[in-house]
């Protein structure tokens, strides 16, 4: 059974609500402090999965080269017993 996360997608509607809170909040100096770090945060989340995703996509065709060769292995190991 193949599972599709959709962490990509969900980060960045994260970080746009992120933002749409932001612009709903009161002006007030603690608002746009807190609100510079929210944004700068969230889209943080976002940078780091894209930037992981490469090396994650390798493990997993590591992973699926390891088990293939595991059966190549397990077949010519029997053949000579």
């Amino acid at each position: 059974m193949s599972v599709k996360y959709d962490l990509e997608e969900r980060t960045y509607q994260f970080a746009n609500e992120c933002r749409i809170l932001f612009k709903s909040l009161k002006y007030t100096t603690a608002n746009v402090e807190d609100g510079k770090q929210l944004i700068k945060s969230s889209g943080s989340v976002e940078a780091n999965y894209i930037e992981a995703n490469p090396g994650i996509m390798e493990f997993k065709k590591l992973i699926i080269e390891s088990e293939g060769i595991t059966k190549i292995l397990s077949t010519i190991i029997k053949k000579f017993e």
